[in-house]
């Protein structure tokens, strides 16, 4: 039953960046009736001084985009969404973090940062003192980290009386992707097979996506009441089998088309959570004609099997894919639930289900 203290919508959300999942969270709170767009952050100067509206293709809000942190601090709000760019460490925003929580805003995050326990101790005492001193909470929300796992997979296993072991695996087309930057720098498309070791942390984008995804294993793990040994990282890359044109530029034959990124929670030798990823330019090296966005598996008693994918809406206008839109989705349903937290580092899975607002139905 919600009390007196606490907050109700609508909700004062400032946007942080505007790369396509930013855009995506930015349209759903322009959108909702039960929110008010506050603030905006972008990082180009281009887009500095724009109306939001514009920016994510909207009538006109009267919000104007900054590139300044100072003004994003200086404005009273409820909630920050940080969709920022995906850095070469998972900590390099974390300066930005402290500071937009110390100035009393709730912090979500839609980069991992979903599961705290797993973090070094230093980085979780950094990030609750600030919480601490504005008042205000931090987590991560979106679809993967987020969602998939830390509550499908995990309300997967309500029906069995015993559980052995999980895995979710998800399979990401991702040759429309324009970004040649995002492609062949941060995702590793188009480079030498057996070239780099994404099994270690010495490629940024490697440390990045470990730091992030070892924190769902350790949540389902956490909520299955397991204490795993290890977490063991198993990831390959696999090489075209001939040129290939996509929309960030050319994969020559032979270099990476394919990466699958593996980890494996491990207790007693054996494997307990086992979450696979793969980003494919083209269907090579995909099992199976299905491409549903997520195979979930349980083996217990009774198994379980899931297969869970999203779609767009047929007459949905723009180009924002369906994934985008469950990100977004996610994580405007998971801001009433941060803001009236208690101050301090909260783990996932916090995204509530959908509910119309009071405000839709005035």
């Amino acid at each position: 039953m919600i009390g007196m203290d606490v907050k109700r919508a609508p909700y004062r959300v400032i946007q942080w960046a505007t790369g396509a999942m930013g855009k995506s969270c930015l349209r759903a709170v322009i959108d909702r009736p039960d929110m008010e767009l506050a603030g905006l952050y972008v990082y180009s100067q281009s887009k500095a001084g724009k109306d939001a509206g514009e920016i994510a293709r909207r009538e006109a809000t009267g919000v104007l985009a900054t590139n300044s942190i100072d003004d994003i601090l200086n404005i009273d709000a409820d909630l920050v969404i940080h969709a920022a760019r995906i850095g070469q460490t998972h900590t390099e925003h974390d300066d930005d973090i402290i500071a937009l929580l110390k100035s009393g805003k709730n912090v979500l995050s839609i980069n991992g940062n979903t599961f705290s326990p797993n973090w070094p101790r230093e980085r979780q005492e950094r990030l609750q003192a600030a919480c601490l001193e504005g008042g205000v909470s931090f987590a991560g929300a979106g679809l993967n980290p987020g969602f998939a796992a830390e509550n499908l997979l995990v309300t997967a296993t309500s029906v069995c009386s015993h559980v052995e072991s999980v895995s979710i695996s998800e399979t990401v087309l991702t040759d429309q992707i324009a970004s040649p930057e995002y492609v062949f720098d941060l995702l590793g498309f188009g480079k030498e097979v057996g070239t780099i070791d994404l099994n270690a942390d010495d490629w940024g984008p490697a440390q990045t996506l470990n730091d992030m995804f070892e924190d769902v294993v350790a949540s389902v793990a956490h909520s299955l009441g397991w204490t795993l040994d290890g977490i063991e990282r198993r990831h390959r890359m696999l090489p075209s089998g001939r040129d290939l044109e996509i929309r960030a530029g050319k994969i020559a034959k032979g270099t990476a088309n394919h990466i699958d990124w593996r980890w494996y929670g491990v207790k007693d030798g054996a494997e307990k959570v086992a979450l696979k990823i793969a980003w494919a330019m083209n269907d090579e090296h995909v099992q199976g004609a299905d491409h549903d966005l997520w195979q979930i598996a349980v083996k217990g008693v009774p198994d379980v099997s899931v297969a869970f994918g999203v779609q767009r809406p047929e007459d949905y206008p723009g180009r924002t894919s369906a994934e985008q839109l469950a990100v977004a989705g996610s994580v405007v349903n998971a801001i009433q639930t941060l803001v009236n937290a208690p101050a301090g580092l909260l783990t996932s899975p916090i995204t509530t289900p959908f509910a119309a607002s009071e405000a839709a139905q005035e």
